[in-house]
């Protein structure tokens, strides 16, 4: 029997949605108030979710405070009060989509995971508009 753990977390980020390939008009319509060159900020919130069977020594599918460590070091260290575009080395190259931020987070965590557990990523962008990624 699997159960479902989560872990909900927040971090703040600026961004700037933008193909160089394509010329500032393009870009301005397929983007529009999000290909502003000065950047927008968000309050994303995660949802860490690893799927796997209780230890019956602990009781535990995974401990928590472990989770949150490590949540912290491979995401909020990283992430948190930073412009994606020019602070992370994630997105220097990489459009710092919602979708494209679940899966590079979802892949950071993945290393540091053991694959004897479904890992699972939920990123709220705003309170209505979310991405999920499972890998």
């Amino acid at each position: 029997m699997k159960i479902t753990i989560c872990r909900k977390e927040h971090f703040n980020a600026a961004h700037r949605l933008h193909n160089p390939a394509w010329s500032d008009e393009q870009n301005a319509e397929v983007f529009g108030l999000c290909n502003n060159p000065n950047f927008h900020g968000h309050n994303y919130e995660l949802i860490v979710k690893l799927t796997g069977s209780v230890n019956n020594d602990t009781g535990y599918v995974y401990d928590m405070k472990k989770l949150s460590t490590l949540v912290k070091e491979e995401v909020i260290d990283k992430f948190d009060h930073k412009n994606l575009n020019l602070d992370t080395e994630e997105f220097r190259q990489l459009n710092p989509t919602a979708e494209n931020i679940a899966i590079v987070i979802w892949e950071r965590l993945r290393e540091k995971i053991s694959q004897e557990y479904e890992l699972g990523i939920t990123l709220y962008e705003t309170e209505r508009n979310f991405v999920e990624y499972n890998g």
